[in-house]
């Protein structure tokens, strides 16, 4: 993009000294499709970004990775600008979106489709688009299915673990449990609900 790096602010630590802009988010990716409107990114980067990061800290990432993800999320809003679309979503919705699939490809990389698939419907918060629906009605019932195939020891652990968002340490002190023992049940029951999503999929 040319221009150095000083017009991101959050990713090098410095920020640049910027004029009041009365522009909206909209305006901003507008601004940024239309003439690579540094410091209309700069100021969507410095909204967003804390936003995304937040967000995926809630589903599960850890502080850096969430960090990292949330960078390259604005980075990918920087080269798709121009495929924003506001009668589709707002700003908001494409941004988290955006950052959710971003999330969800690294786990495919790194531990399958299926595991992904359940964590995300599990804990997923972010919004999703109307075009996607159905298609998230459906994986969310393949997979409430898929844990009704669970003993209930493992279910009880991966509620918790999901749905409630506790730790590990949480959930052994909760149902007296060791620690090894709830990691034990909870790497078991994510390798049957792969299983079974394969089988339904």
């Amino acid at each position: 993009m040319g221009g150095g790096r000083t017009w991101h602010g959050g990713i090098n630590g410095k920020s640049p000294i910027l004029q009041p802009d009365v522009r909206e988010p909209a305006d901003w990716v507008r601004a940024i499709a239309r003439d690579a409107d540094k410091e209309a990114f700069t100021r969507l980067f410095e909204f967003y970004a804390p936003r995304v990061k937040a967000f995926l800290i809630r589903l599960g990432s850890d502080a850096g990775l969430a960090e990292e993800m949330a960078q390259e999320t604005l980075l990918l809003v920087w080269r798709k600008a121009a495929m924003f679309d506001p009668t589709k979503a707002g700003v908001g919705t494409w941004i988290f979106t955006i950052a959710r699939n971003l999330r969800i490809d690294r786990a495919r990389r790194g531990s399958g489709v299926s595991v992904e698939a359940i964590y995300d419907v599990l804990t997923s918060e972010a919004p999703v688009p109307p075009d996607e629906t159905l298609l998230a009605d459906e994986r969310d019932e393949r997979v409430r299915s898929a844990l009704q195939d669970l003993p209930s020891d493992q279910v009880s652990v991966v509620r918790m673990s999901f749905f409630e968002n506790k730790p590990h340490a949480e959930i052994a002190t909760a149902l007296g449990l060791p620690l090894g023992t709830v990691k034990s049940r909870l790497r078991l029951a994510m390798k049957r609900l792969r299983e079974r999503l394969e089988e339904r999929s």
